[in-house]
């Protein structure tokens, strides 16, 4: 073996160890966490125990991961095919908004859905022809995207609504399985809203898509190495344009479920969304750009964010202000522990087709 392949070896194993150790601390820790609940019920640990082993943290969870976990599917999908798209953020706000517009204007829930979708593709199909076709930073180009959305969708509500947050519209509504629903804890899996299911489904479809398809095939491929795929005949461009638009449809379904879930946009500051987009490109990349790692990355900060409102609720004794800041410092640690990620090989190079 090559001292290439041995060094690639290495660092596969490096990754894979760093990944399986901080699953393991988060396991162990749990464990210990929910003995010490049982043994001191009156104590923070209990506290903690009981909020973990809650129905409704499970359900806030899930609630809570939609916008993400869609963000990322989205990102993986973009920036497998070499274009680095960190302005989901900017398709979150714009999908959140439109849907709740088009909700308001045309009276149906599926088809305000939609035109969030639709704003957020359109709005992606923007960024992929200023980088792609006339080869602009991608960086700059994705930082662009998130301040046209901050700007506009709080701005276009106060101009039809009078305020940056608009009236409350209906929702969609939850979906419960009969019998299911009511087993303690998990039954929070059977007893949803559509865009929980629609998630679950979501994220089985992109990781087929990848280990099973040539479409997926070429998306690795226009990552690592688009000079091989050009070769093969296959256009690189188009198969970028087409990735960028997937994670416009994907960010604009989280987007959209998350406004409507809710039944209203709020339009304050970060606006509702409020940094997911961020905390989406976090989840991906701790999942390694596999769907289901970077789903199951996303239901860990949406726990965690669930588990800070439950005690925000229970009055612990430490300053709310602390309590609600617990998410984002595990996406720091979170940021400290996936430096091993490898990023395809091509991720921000421009590309035309007879390049040498």
């Amino acid at each position: 073996m090559s001292d290439a392949d041995g060094s690639g070896v290495t660092s596969f194993f490096a990754e894979y160890s760093t990944r399986a150790l901080s699953a393991a601390v988060v396991v162990v820790a749990t464990v210990v966490l929910l003995i010490l609940g049982v043994l001191f019920p009156d104590s923070l640990a209990g506290t903690l125990a009981d909020a973990i082993t809650s129905r409704n943290t499970l359900a806030s969870a899930l609630r809570l991961s939609v916008p993400i976990a869609f963000a990322a599917l989205g990102g993986i999908f973009s920036e497998k095919s070499g274009v680095i798209n960190i302005g989901l953020e900017g398709l979150l706000i714009i999908s959140a908004f439109t849907a709740v517009y088009v909700t308001d204007l045309t009276g149906g829930v599926w088809i305000g859905f939609g035109g969030g979708i639709l704003a957020s593709t359109l709005l992606a199909l923007l960024f992929a022809i200023v980088t792609i076709e006339f080869r602009a930073d991608q960086i700059i180009a994705g930082l662009a995207v998130w301040l046209i959305a901050l700007g506009l969708a709080p701005f276009a509500s106060q101009v039809i609504y009078g305020g940056p947050n608009t009236p409350t519209v209906a929702s969609p509504g939850s979906i419960s399985v009969p019998v299911l629903s009511e087993i303690p804890f998990f039954g929070a899996l059977f007893s949803a809203s559509p865009s929980v299911y629609l998630l679950f489904v979501a994220v089985a479809a992109s990781w087929y898509v990848f280990e099973r398809t040539a479409f997926g095939r070429w998306i690795r491929a226009s990552g690592e190495n688009p000079k091989a795929l050009d070769t093969a005949g296959v256009n690189v461009s188009r198969v970028r344009y087409a990735a960028v638009l997937v994670s416009g449809v994907l960010a604009g379904i989280g987007g959209s479920a998350l406004s409507l879930d809710l039944g209203q946009f709020t339009g304050n500051g970060p606006t509702m969304v409020n940094g997911k987009g961020f905390i989406a490109i976090v989840a991906y990349l701790f999942g390694n750009y596999n769907p289901i790692g970077a789903f199951f990355s996303t239901l860990l900060f949406a726990g965690l964010d669930a588990i800070q409102t439950v005690l925000q609720l229970e009055g612990i004794g430490l300053p709310r202000q602390l309590i609600r800041i617990i998410p984002f410092v595990v996406v720091i640690i979170v940021l400290a522990l996936v430096g091993r990620t490898r990023i395809p090989e091509a991720a921000g190079d421009h590309y035309e087709s007879g390049e040498e």
